[in-house]
């Protein structure tokens, strides 16, 4: 569970505190040694296991937290490790003395200089800039040398272009971009404040996504408009649950082979659910505008899943391999007492519920399978519960 917290689904303390329970139980703790290593995959996460380990008080460290701690040091170079060697609290050089960690053979003077803290300044993005070297030469330097991360590349997308870099080195950067802990949502982000380049942006989320399951046969998918949808995920985010919907089944029709896009919504006070079927829709970041478009033609009260999956029975289409549904599970069907069970017709039926609420509804036994989250891995989910071929690796 740690490891796919980690690198499949792109956690970052969620597997170290995973860890960190694991060292309270002797029927788990003789894993830990091996598994920090596997889940540690940047340096700062070295200090980050133990001010976690020590969030509850200052208590000895697990003798396979050290054995861990002390071989994922090994995972990092120099360059990796200066990067984040900050003056925090915990630093790398504790880490490195509270688990003994004895280098290997050719690296005693890599540990050396983490003891000492003289690792040689990192040559990134942050460091040159500081010091005051000309803004232009050094975003285009750094990214002709491919030495701009994912996540930095799209967020100084702004910064690059107030810097005068060349719009042709930018849209390189885009193309050879490193996507591997990249969420579906921080290039519609980004896309959002750069709408110069949002072909580009969208063209790098795709790349980065082609190797997703293909989803073979006809898809219906139903994509909940309502007005709690509207709501933001949390109080800090920046994206609503219907920002993540459209995220996820922007992917999904990518993936497959045939497919039809149905927007729901309707009018709480009449209890009648509105729908529209989106009959030529497009890919990538403008169906986003499609769908959204639509609530000023159907409402923006909530989703009556039964009325929904009825009238797409008799106005889209009768037979799907599969039908999805995305929505955060606020079915106006089964509220005021009302009780109204849906009635998927698919051959597979999926509602997934990318709301952060911590009950959905649960129509027992009514849909194959109900989905919790946002992650594009729910294409996985479904194609392994299909069967199919699934040839997603990070």
């Amino acid at each position: 569970l740690a490891i796919e917290a980690r690198l499949l689904q792109k956690l970052r303390h969620t597997p170290l505190f995973i860890a960190r329970e694991m060292c309270k139980y002797p029927e788990t703790r003789k894993y830990v040694g091996e598994l920090l290593p596997k889940i540690i995959t940047r340096a700062d996460m070295l200090t980050d296991f133990l001010a976690l380990y020590w969030e509850e008080g200052k208590r000895p460290i697990a003798a396979q937290a050290k054995k861990g701690l002390a071989k994922a040091f090994d995972n990092f170079n120099e360059y990796q490790l200066a990067k984040y060697d900050r003056d925090s609290a915990i630093k790398l050089r504790d880490v490195l003395f509270l688990t003994h960690a004895k280098p290997a053979e050719g690296k005693e003077e890599l540990y050396s200089k983490i003891a000492n803290r003289t690792l040689k300044t990192p040559d990134t993005w942050e460091v040159a800039l500081s010091t005051g070297k000309d803004k232009k030469a050094t975003w285009e330097r750094l990214i002709q040398q491919n030495k701009i991360g994912g996540l930095a590349m799209l967020r100084n997308i702004r910064n690059m272009m107030s810097a005068n870099v060349d719009k042709s080195i930018i849209q390189s950067g885009l193309l050879n971009l490193k996507a591997t802990m990249l969420l579906p949502l921080d290039f519609l982000k980004t896309a959002r404040i750069n709408p110069e380049f949002d072909r580009h942006i969208e063209d790098a989320m795709i790349r980065s996504y082609e190797s997703l399951p293909k989803l073979p046969g006809k898809t219906l998918f139903i994509v909940d408009i309502s007005s709690s949808m509207a709501r933001l995920t949390s109080s800090g985010s920046e994206f609503s649950i219907l920002d993540q919907a459209c995220a996820m089944a922007m992917l999904a029709i990518n993936q497959c082979e045939d497919y039809e896009l149905v927007a729901t919504a309707g009018s709480d006070s009449a209890r009648k659910g509105m729908h529209e079927h989106i009959k030529y829709p497009k890919k990538g970041f403008d169906v986003f505008k499609q769908i959204v478009g639509t609530r000023a033609r159907i409402g923006g009260g909530g989703i009556f899943t039964k009325q929904c999956l009825d009238w797409c029975y008799e106005n889209v289409g009768k037979e799907f391999d599969r039908i999805i549904i995305f929505s955060d599970s606020q079915d106006v069907d089964n509220h005021y007492g009302n009780k109204v069970i849906p009635n998927p017709y698919g051959k597979n039926n999926y509602i997934v519920d990318v709301s952060s609420h911590s009950k959905g509804i649960n129509y027992k036994g009514v849909w194959t399978a109900e989905i919790s989250g946002w992650s594009e891995h729910f294409l996985t989910f479904i194609s392994a519960y299909e069967g199919l071929e699934n040839m997603f690796n990070e």
